[in-house]
């Protein structure tokens, strides 16, 4: 390594299968002794590889020489300022391995067909010696580790980083760098915490200004994280191609690519660049088990250059900061997955003519799978009845979501038969063992109303017991044996347990990750939770559940997922005070507005209540309208009347939340005439609001009746 200026040299020998070489001896100067490869493939393309299949030395990024039968030049250009020479190890027909070192031509000039076949006697030599080692009966074999060794080397004088003058200073610095990083991205569990680490532990103590995180997607490359470039020039780098024709595309075709100016910016690319606010970049590409993975931009505020250890430095940054953003998010859609197909196999809650229903669900915060086995369910029973579920099964991940799905088709179909809540429990735990679908446990909640004199019976599994909201606003839990979780066979049948609740009274269902206390005190934590939530002469449930699950624990407190039910007595059947009415438009159905107004128009002159129509008929015309367009899904709208004033809903399966636009004079968005006609249903409703659902929103509007 001396005589021939490398800045790191490697000791291959052939593995015990032939089919790899393993590094034995590695040393040099950190950090190019750490960018070594470890164990190339013998087939591959590698130098080391070559030269001992081709029994030639194997030469990459020295400037042109010339060659001889001994010497093979591979003419590949490296994206780094570093060339590769690699000596077959070979003596008789016995092939041992390579000796291979890593040098800096610009720095230490080129080595040359000279340097080369000096390189060959070396290699020779060490060959002549190993084969020496065999005769003598010494095993001559790659060993569980490589025996390393430091050959430091005076830093350059305008070297930026470490002590001047101190041999080994600067290496120590950038290694530390690399010590610091790497629990970062152990511990990040998602593309935002990635993004963090970069900004903190790569864009700091590299000197950057500027930073962008893309990942590979589709064929294009998407933003991530980002820091000190402005909303332009994101938008700019949001949604490239990531094949060719910008930077980021070439460095993940072609390797890192290093800007010291703006010059061969300019020259290589077409403007608007979103590079072009500061002179100097490092364009880095991200791989991880040999696929592209993304890239790292990181700008700097000066025109600089890059020396060949502090681009070593960022390759193994890269190589690390690949795998953790590869592995986040994997996890990501993992969750992602799991969260849609828990959302699918929640229910749209029915229309109940004497209930006012509403539910919410927050999937677990975090990575995995994420999503857990919370769900609820409002059941119409064909005498009359009406079945309330809640249930959880436990675990965080795939699993759980699936044995939900299959769980609540069961209690559903032993509800519908018309068993009380207690056989329910009962054949739902036969159903969970006898089956053998799974080794989870789970907890649930089965309530059977009777809208004709409001009688409850409940039956719990392990469950939290529900909470009732009197008229007068008191909370109270249901008084209920909790009963074992379904999957352990119960010593004792599951119970009934009866009360009876009038008009104005509210049941709430939940699971335990909507309280702050995991220990057996989850009722009383659940019961505070819903009295800082009351408002005095609070008759929106909606708003209610908003502020219940706005009073619930987040991350990381939240480790579990959270599903709230809440149902609110209107009246008993026959009470001539209130009243519902719904109907349903198809997806695309041109003719919706249409229906709407003529339903809206027959329904209050069935109340009688005609002098409210025309204000209903416009927002329902609007709130259809928007939901038909924007949500593309099939709209249930619903009237409700009260003493004092009429409801409207509009419920859709979108997530996506509409918002009023005010009137401009001109365009100033492709979307400037969306949402104007919610300031017209601001301007005419007593009320109105979104209110997220299982599997969607409900937008509601209410209108006053004259006294």
């Amino acid at each position: 390594m001396k005589a021939l200026a490398a800045v790191a040299g490697t000791v291959y020998l052939l593995s015990d299968d032939g089919e790899f070489l393993d590094t034995v001896m590695l040393g040099g100067t950190p950090p190019e002794i750490f960018i070594m490869p470890e164990r190339p493939p013998l087939n591959s393309g590698n130098t080391s590889s070559t030269a001992l299949r081709t029994g030639r030395v194997a030469v990459v990024g020295e400037p042109a020489m010339c060659t001889s039968d001994a010497v093979l030049d591979t003419a590949r250009e490296l994206p780094t300022p570093y060339s590769t020479v690699s000596a077959p190890l070979i003596r008789g027909s016995t092939r041992y391995g390579a000796l291979t070192i890593i040098r800096i031509p610009d720095r230490e000039g080129p080595l040359g067909t000279r340097g080369c076949l000096s390189l060959k006697e070396i290699a020779d030599r060490l060959a002549r010696d190993l084969a020496a080692l065999a005769d003598s009966g010494h095993s001559v074999a790659s060993r569980p580790r490589p025996a390393l060794f430091p050959l430091l080397r005076p830093p350059p004088p305008d070297a930026e980083w470490g002590l001047p003058g101190v041999i080994g200073s600067a290496a120590i610095n950038m290694m530390w760098v690399i010590h610091r990083l790497y629990p970062w991205l152990s511990a990040a569990l998602t593309s935002e915490e990635v993004a963090s680490a970069t900004r903190l532990r790569i864009m700091a103590p590299l000197g950057a200004q500027a930073m962008a995180l893309t990942a590979v997607g589709d064929g294009r490359l998407w933003v991530m994280g980002h820091n000190g470039m402005s909303p332009r020039a994101i938008s700019q780098l949001h949604g490239v191609s990531a094949e060719a024709g910008n930077p980021g595309a070439d460095a993940l075709a072609h390797g890192a690519i290093f800007l010291s100016s703006l010059n061969p910016l300019h020259a290589n690319y077409r403007p608007p660049s979103p590079f072009e606010n500061l002179p100097t970049w490092a364009i880095l590409p991200l791989r991880a088990g040999g696929h592209r993975v993304g890239v790292l931009s990181l700008g700097f505020s000066k025109e600089r250059g890059f020396e060949p250890e502090e681009q070593a430095l960022m390759a193994m940054i890269t190589n690390l900061l690949g795998s953790a953003l590869e592995r986040v998010r994997l996890s990501e859609s993992e969750h992602t997955l799991a969260v849609s197909l828990q959302r699918k196999l929640l229910p749209v809650l029915p229309d109940v003519s004497e209930l006012v229903t509403t539910a919410r669900y927050l999937p677990a915060p975090g990575g995995g799978a994420g999503a857990g086995g919370d769900w609820y369910d409002v059941i119409p029973v064909p005498d009359g009845r009406v079945g309330l579920v809640i249930g959880d099964v436990e675990g965080h991940a795939l699993e759980a979501a699936g044995v939900m799905g299959q769980l609540r088709s069961a209690v559903r179909a032993y509800t519908t038969e018309g068993h009380d809540p207690a056989a329910i429990l009962t054949r739902a735990a036969a159903f969970l063992t006898e089956t053998e679908l799974t080794e989870l446990l789970a907890t649930c909640c089965v309530i059977r109303f009777d809208p004709a004199d409001g009688t409850v019976e409940a039956a719990l599994a392990g469950h939290p017991a529900p909470l009732i909201r009197l008229p007068d606003g008191r909370i109270t839990p249901l008084a209920a044996s909790p009963g074992v979780p379904l999957g352990v066979p119960p010593p004792e049948p599951y119970q009934n347990f009866e009360t009876i609740i009038g008009p104005g009274t509210v049941v709430a269902l939940y699971t335990d990750g909507l309280c702050h206390t995991r220990t057996a005190d989850v009722i009383t934590d659940a019961q505070d939770l819903f009295l800082r939530s009351i408002r005095d002469a609070d008759h929106d449930l909606e708003g209610l559940a908003d502020r219940i699950i706005a009073g619930a624990p987040g991350p990381p407190d939240r480790r579990d997922d959270v599903a709230l039910l809440l149902c609110e007595v209107e009246a008993l059947r026959g009470d001539p005070l209130r009243g519902t009415a719904s109907m349903s438009i198809a997806r695309h159905d041109l003719r919706g507005p249409e229906a709407t107004r003529s339903f809206i128009r027959r329904t209050v002159g069935k109340w009688g209540l005609e002098t409210a129509a025309n204000e209903l008929e416009l927002i329902g015309t609007e709130i259809v309208t928007n939901a038909l367009i924007h949500a593309d899904t099939d709209v249930e709208l619903r009237l409700r009347r009260y003493p004092d004033r009429i409801r409207i809903e509009a419920r859709d399966a979108s997530v996506r939340l509409p918002v009023p636009s005010p009137i401009a004079a001109e365009e100033e968005a492709q979307e400037a005439e969306h949402g104007r006609g919610l300031i017209i249903v601001a301007a005419i409703a007593k009320d109105y609001g979104t209110s997220p659902t299982g599997r969607g929103k409900t937008f509601w509007a209410e209108v006053a009746l004259a006294t």
